[in-house]
């Protein structure tokens, strides 16, 4: 049994405790740490349990096992390596460690073995949530024929951003209803995201690039293969969760629709609706809530040789976050 905190009191901190609790992680203490007005408040935990949120600032990690931390990069800067000496294994859902060559970046279905070096500094790190949908789906094909480029166009749902950027979609929808100006409530986005799509997530670098698309380009060569050429365009779209990726990949061998069909069912992690009809295939909507990632639209791209299309959508929060950090807490108790 183990003592675990959870570092954060977003929306992927409610999933970690719902998904520990459902997947009745061997624990015996939890603890969750928040800051600022946040301390003090609580929360319910399972059936029968409320939490109160302690201050991250004062609490001590010498006896705590895991640590999932979900507040956001500052916090993992300020305590993840420090605890992680003391004894303590991270699990990072924050940029911070992602590009660390001593820290394992891993999504358990694709590169387990990977976490055998956790020791190193006794951090893992989570990847980008599109990474996680694309490399579910990218990883058997890539064993199976040889990925050679990819090019991807993402429809990130809000809940990506935080809490604050849920609020902000909600009163800006509402406001265009009884005519209130979006700059009112404009506070996370760039522009109004309700009835509108953004393709702009996080900063922009000097190539053009923004840091979200930069991730999936940086994860993918670091998980799967540096050999994948691979280009990626992120939009912002206005749902509140799940995010959707229009995926292009070229292979080094023939591929079949019926290969890639069969491939994809066998990866438990996947769910493959793929008819060519109405309601044939998987929304992000539907996507909310399931544990699983949702593969559509499967297509040869004949203007290419050996291409084809697929539409990729899942819950950001759940495997793109929050189940893939417990994932990889139950991988990691395997092995010590």
């Amino acid at each position: 049994m183990y003592k675990v905190a959870v570092v954060g009191v977003g929306r992927v901190a409610s999933e970690i405790l719902d998904i520990l609790d459902a997947r009745e992680f061997p624990i015996k203490e939890i603890i969750i740490l928040g800051e600022g007005e946040d301390i003090g408040k609580r929360i319910s935990y399972g059936e029968d349990l409320t939490l109160t949120i302690k201050d991250i600032h004062k609490y001590n990690f010498e006896d705590t096992d895991f640590a999932f931390f979900c507040a956001g990069g500052e916090i993992a800067k300020k305590y993840a390596e420090k605890i992680a000496v003391e004894g303590t294994i991270v699990i990072d859902c924050s940029t911070t460690f992602r590009a660390d060559p001593q820290v394992p970046l891993v999504i358990p279905e694709v590169n387990i073995q990977e976490l055998y070096e956790y020791r190193t500094k006794g951090i893992i790190a989570s990847p980008n949530c599109t990474t996680v949908m694309l490399l579910l789906a990218l990883a058997p094909l890539h064993r199976e024929f040889e990925v050679k480029r990819v090019v991807i166009s993402t429809y990130q749902s809000v809940s990506g951003a935080g809490s604050e950027a849920l609020d902000e979609l909600f009163e800006q929808t509402r406001g265009i209803y009884v005519n209130q100006p979006f700059l009112e409530t404009k506070k996370v986005f760039t522009k109004q995201i309700a009835f509108n799509a953004i393709p702009h997530i996080a900063e922009f670098g000097e190539d053009g690039y923004t840091a979200e698309e930069k991730h999936i380009i940086n994860e993918t060569h670091k998980i799967l293969d540096s050999r994948i050429n691979l280009t990626a365009t992120c939009v912002r779209v206005p749902i509140f969760i799940g995010h959707a990726l229009s995926v292009n990949i070229e292979f080094n061998s023939h591929v079949s629709k019926e290969e890639i069909k069969r491939i994809l069912e066998q990866e438990e992690s996947l769910g493959i609706v793929d008819f060519n009809a109405d309601e044939g295939y998987v929304s992000p909507v539907e996507s909310a809530g399931e544990d699983k990632v949702f593969i559509s639209r499967i297509r040869l791209d004949e203007t290419v040789e050996n291409g084809a299309n697929l539409w990729i959508v899942g819950d950001n929060l759940r495997k793109g976050a929050a189940l893939n950090m417990v994932q990889i807490a139950e991988e990691i108790i395997k092995i010590m």
